[in-house]
């Protein structure tokens, strides 16, 4: 049977082989135009006779398709390649879920719970729903469309871009240099080990297809060691903005500052392209567009163990200090002493070293010596217990009596929630979304309680 040059397409059944055999004709086509042959990623040399567009691009490395087409495109694609080709059509066949309603639903206009994603990509930018859809992307399940969470993505967006104004700010331009700079500060030593942590999950969530791990990975890093936290830290090494710290830490730190600024911009690009692409530009000159910038590399000896302990054990503490302050209602701007009890020779020297900026963030003294008698907060980070004296602070006994009402009322819910959950009329009866809501209330108000009951175990 031979093929016609140009044979007309009469349906699904005729140009379901084409994305295998090139796209139009038959296999051998003259038509092909000529192209550069197709290295494949692998680095193995490309096809023999490479000119034509069959032979340079045949086989595709990967193909993306939905579970819900795998056996009657996918598999299709594969025996006919292997026919007429001699050659199976794809390395790899990634299958993602489908993108469904918020309730789980499958997306009908008969419904009319469709989504419309260019009014998204109006309202929150394209950056924002790409994200999202690599984020939610979890194998073996559906994406439920959230437009809670594509907003939370474009907010993250907005946070990486004030970032860049607070670098820009504070006289930290791009990086010349693809490997860390030096460091002798611990916050810098720690922010470089976070960086190739970062690198090495991100690395490994893409090698395993991990979209979601590494959109992820990328997410709280930027976010919270970054923005919250490197970059509060360094404040005081940076200055004002109107009178800039000078001196080797200052620089040191806006070249540290500086590259990691950039590890993150690259690590991101392939998620949100455009305002990447934008801060790669606003950063500095730069001699190549970020879309092909070096991919970074996770040189696990750049990691100081000793830099991450320290900078890890403040977080903790302040972390602490600040959930506790909150719980108790305390005032943010209330100074308050704090003693420590129990200390290791290695936690007392990383108290000393860190007491400026425990007190900064905390908003907390050390103060030598036992605490005096009388109601305290007790806070426990590791070894040693932290005490925060309250008499003066609050009302000892009020705040009590409000933490146990609150606690008994939040059992109460929990419990309601554990018997409506363990009931099998319910379970049985009530739609997905119903029991979804149910699970959410009770782990909510299971924590709740654990969180009062914590903080009336603090009180003693």
């Amino acid at each position: 049977m031979g093929w016609p040059e140009n044979p007309p397409l009469q349906g699904e059944g005729d140009h379901l082989p084409l994305p295998a055999n090139g796209g139009g004709g038959a296999p051998h086509s003259a038509a092909l135009v000529e192209s550069p042959p197709h290295r494949p990623f692998d680095g193995s040399p490309p096809r023999a006779g490479g000119d034509l567009t069959l032979n340079g691009r045949y086989p595709n490395d990967v193909l993306i398709s939905g579970f819900d087409i795998l056996f009657f495109w996918d598999a299709r694609m594969m025996m006919q390649g292997m026919h007429f080709m001699g050659d199976v059509p794809f390395r790899k066949l990634y299958l993602h879920g489908l993108v469904r309603a918020a309730d789980g639903a499958k997306m009908s206009k008969s419904k009319g719970n469709t989504v419309d994603p260019l009014g998204l990509i109006d309202k929150y930018g394209a950056d924002a729903l790409r994200f999202f859809m690599a984020a939610m992307e979890s194998q073996g399940r559906d994406i439920k469309m959230d437009e809670k969470r594509v907003e939370g993505y474009r907010n993250f967006a907005t946070k990486l871009w004030n970032a860049a104004r607070f670098a820009q700010g504070n006289g930290i331009v791009a990086s010349t240099s693809i490997v860390p700079p030096p460091a002798t500060l611990a916050v810098n030593k720690w922010i470089i080990g976070e960086t190739i942590r970062t690198v090495q999950a991100v690395d490994a969530a893409l090698a395993d297809l991990r979209f979601d791990g590494a959109a992820n990975a990328i997410y709280q890093f930027g976010w919270s060691q970054f923005c919250d936290w490197y970059l509060e830290l360094i404040k005081p090494v940076l200055g004002q903005m109107d009178a800039p710290a000078t001196g080797p830490d200052a620089d040191e730190t806006r070249a540290v500052a500086g590259w990691v600024l950039d590890q993150i911009l690259v690590l991101l690009h392939p998620f949100m392209p455009f305002i990447t692409e934008e801060l790669w530009s606003k950063m500095g000159e730069r001699e190549y567009e970020l879309i092909v910038a070096k991919w970074p590399v996770a040189e696990a000896s750049a990691i100081d163990a000793e830099a991450s302990r320290e900078i890890d054990w403040l977080i903790k503490l302040v972390s602490e200090v600040r959930a506790a302050r909150n719980e108790l209602g305390i005032s943010p701007g209330t100074r308050m002493a704090m003693h420590g009890r129990e200390m290791s020779p290695d936690t007392a020297a990383r108290l000393d070293r860190q007491s400026a900026v425990v007190a900064r963030l905390a908003r907390v003294d050390h103060v030598a010596g036992d605490a005096p008698a009388g109601g305290a907060a007790q806070i426990v980070v590791d070894e040693a217990t932290f005490v925060l004296p309250l008499e003066g602070v609050i009302d000892l006994d009020a705040e009590r009596a409000r933490l146990t009402k609150g606690i008994a009322a939040a059992e109460k819910e929990r419990d309601s929630l554990a018997a409506r959950l363990n009931n099998p009329s319910f379970v049985e009866r009530a739609k997905p979304e119903a029991i979804e809501k149910a699970r959410a209330d009770h782990a909510e108000k299971s924590a709740e309680a654990e969180r009062l009951a914590a903080a009336l175990a603090r009180l003693g």
